[in-house]
């Protein structure tokens, strides 16, 4: 199913239990989930840092709204064991059982958990835009190869990730925006790529205004932005586009949750502006990256999670991304 704007609508799902779950690896650091104010509303931030055995993976956020009929979840997090925390942790919420599955984008470290809410919930329906359908075994893509990428992980992030892990595809995409009416709510699910990735996708939840914004938003932590999908001038578009919907409350990808959405909304904002701005000062200048990188001013950033492995491959990425612009402007300019 693929349409520009789509509303969904529920039926009653005959099963939504597997007889027999499968095993994963326990976790040694609980999920921690944390609620909206006065809302049926959860959430649960990782580790600001990047995935490791450290961490045991749960680096991003995601979250689930209870509502009377069924629950929508947004993202899974980067393991099956963490996915079924998640789910465990929904049922100790409510009884009814998970109707939708939004991703907020194809990053190993959103989707792995969806594994485990497939499994205890096979009647749900996974939610992405439809680049989401491009994340396959050998398939070449920008953002990253899913199979090289699983491999990685499977290394990195073992017992929880390993040979028994395997990618779930949305059953349903979308382009641009979509609409989920469920128990009283309404969930528009917006496209915002490509950005941080190529199906880069928000969803707020109405008449809460709490907004789940993905990877849009990263707040007080250094973004990942070093990969070929990475676009950040639609970036800065998105993020104000974010800032246009007024959230209430704001849930990022990555970091902090906050009732002060637009101060979230402007550290992702300043931060692109800041590397970009200090990159075009190169570029305009024919300067080397590394000698261009090394005269930069980070100390605004250098503390903060993911600098030490973030911030030089942005720079580099977004350095690409302006000589780019220069030699299309150079291309078109009068003979």
């Amino acid at each position: 199913m693929k349409a520009r704007s789509v509303l969904f609508t529920i039926g009653v799902l005959a099963s939504t239990h597997l007889s027999a779950a499968e095993e994963y690896a326990p976790l040694t650091k609980p999920l921690q989930l944390s609620k909206v104010p006065e809302t049926s509303i959860y959430f649960s931030i990782g580790n600001p840092g990047i995935p490791g055995k450290e961490n045991e993976g749960n680096t991003s956020n995601a979250g689930f709204v209870a509502t009377d009929e069924g629950v929508v979840i947004f993202d899974a997090l980067g393991t099956p064991s963490l996915g079924k925390a998640l789910v465990d942790e929904i049922q100790k919420v409510t009884d009814k059982p998970v109707r939708y599955s939004v991703v907020s984008h194809y990053h190993a470290d959103h989707i792995y958990g969806l594994q485990a809410v497939k499994e205890r919930f096979p009647g749900v329906v996974v939610i992405a835009e439809e680049r989401g359908l491009e994340y396959q075994e050998k398939t070449e893509i920008s953002d990253e190869r899913a199979d090289a990428r699983l491999e990685q992980r499977r290394d990195a992030l073992f017992p929880w990730v390993n040979k028994d892990t395997r990618v779930i595809l949305p059953d349903v995409v979308f382009e641009e925006r979509a609409s989920i009416r469920l128990g009283g709510h309404e969930f528009l699910l917006l496209y915002a790529g490509p950005a941080h990735s190529s199906s880069d996708t928000m969803m707020m939840v109405q008449p809460e205004g709490v907004l789940f914004a993905g990877d849009i938003v990263q707040n007080s932590r250094v973004p990942f932005m070093n990969s070929d999908d990475v676009n950040t001038e639609r970036w800065l578009k998105s993020l104000e586009e974010v800032q246009n919907l007024k959230p209430n409350f704001i849930i990022p990808g990555h970091g902090r949750a906050s009732t002060q959405a637009a101060e979230a909304i402007a550290f992702t904002t300043n931060y692109i502006k800041y590397v970009r701005a200090e990159m075009k000062k190169a570029v305009d200048n024919w300067t080397d990256f590394d000698a261009a990188y090394a005269q930069v001013d980070w100390s605004a950033y250098s503390s903060l999670p993911a600098f030490s492995s973030n911030n030089r491959g942005n720079a580099y990425r977004i350095y690409l991304e302006l000589e780019a612009e220069n030699f299309g402007k150079d291309s078109k300019a009068p003979q």
